[in-house]
């Protein structure tokens, strides 16, 4: 993700539209650093989250407030890629709904159940209030 949206600020305008930002495309054409700001934003919070997923895995130290921070951002995918679901029946019901959209909410869901599956697979007693992080 982080990636992706680093991508977007060098593609500029279109990449914008493509992916759904399209308010932003304007701003970025007259030169404005705004969508620039925005975006790399959340490139820097990705790469967090990233670091989070790596942390996780057990491939870089453990961070601060690892279970905490992975059911966050696992929910966050996940509440994004639960957008699939009216997606996929404004496509089928033939309404202006773009497909790319569906595939970004589908992504987005399988992100967000594979940090909460590492969750529940690598922290068994999650489910228990009284256990620190």
């Amino acid at each position: 993700m982080a990636l992706l949206h680093a991508v977007i600020i060098a593609v500029g305008p279109s990449a914008y539209r493509y992916f759904g930002a399209g308010d932003l495309a304007p701003l970025a054409e007259s030169g404005s650093p705004l969508p620039a700001l925005i975006t790399g934003f959340l490139v820097a919070l990705f790469v967090i989250w990233a670091l989070y997923a790596f942390s996780g895995a057990g491939l870089i130290r453990k961070l601060p407030l690892l279970r905490t921070g992975l059911v966050t951002i696992g929910s966050i995918y996940t509440l994004r890629g639960v957008m699939l679901f009216p997606e996929l029946f404004s496509l089928i019901a033939g309404r202006n709904s773009a497909p790319r959209m569906a595939v970004f909410s589908a992504v987005s869901l399988i992100i967000g159940l594979s940090y909460l599956v590492g969750c529940r697979r690598f922290f068994p007693g999650l489910n228990r209030l009284s256990r620190a992080d």
